[in-house]
């Protein structure tokens, strides 16, 4: 179940988000997995891009905006990086999202078009990153026990378990 004040930010977000041209975008982390069917708290909302869809959705959502979009890196991520704040919700924009891989080396930026599903939520058509793609990003990642809890999910609902994928 999804809280009111996420609902609130989402149907913001898409109102923004879908005017032509639409930059390519998709909901990611808890919110995407909730979206998806999973049961799982969401504790705010990742949307994830590429640089130029970054600053673009930044630009459609100013007003809220409490971190500039800035090219910013971790020990284990970088990324066109900013922050809102809609409806007391926390937003986190990323954009053209790199992992560290285990070699050191960093990957290419994540296009996120192949790994995009949609789901309908709330009479809204909303885009998802894969649960498939999101396990291995978490693989890479070395968040070992999320992927796996993302893995099981998957076995559990190809088994029938959590129902049919939406």
């Amino acid at each position: 179940m999804i809280d009111q004040k996420y609902a609130q930010a989402i149907e913001t977000i898409c109102r923004r988000l879908s005017r032509e041209p639409s930059p390519i975008w998709a909901f990611t982390g808890s919110l995407g997995f909730a979206l998806q069917g999973m049961e799982v708290a969401v504790h705010d909302v990742d949307i994830q891009t590429d640089a130029i869809g970054a600053y673009e959705i930044e630009r459609r959502l100013s007003k809220y905006s409490i971190r500039p979009v800035i090219r910013a890196e971790t020990e284990r991520i970088r990324s066109h990086f900013g922050a809102l704040a809609i409806e007391g919700v926390k937003v986190e924009i990323m954009g053209d999202l790199q992992k560290r891989l285990p070699d050191g080396r960093w990957e290419d930026p994540v296009d996120v078009t192949p790994h995009r599903r949609w789901v309908d939520w709330n009479g809204m058509r909303l885009p998802v990153l894969s649960i498939e793609y999101e396990c291995r990003a978490y693989e890479i990642m070395g968040r070992f026990e999320k992927a796996e809890m993302l893995r099981q999910w998957l076995k559990d609902r190809s088994n029938g378990r959590h129902g049919a994928p939406p």
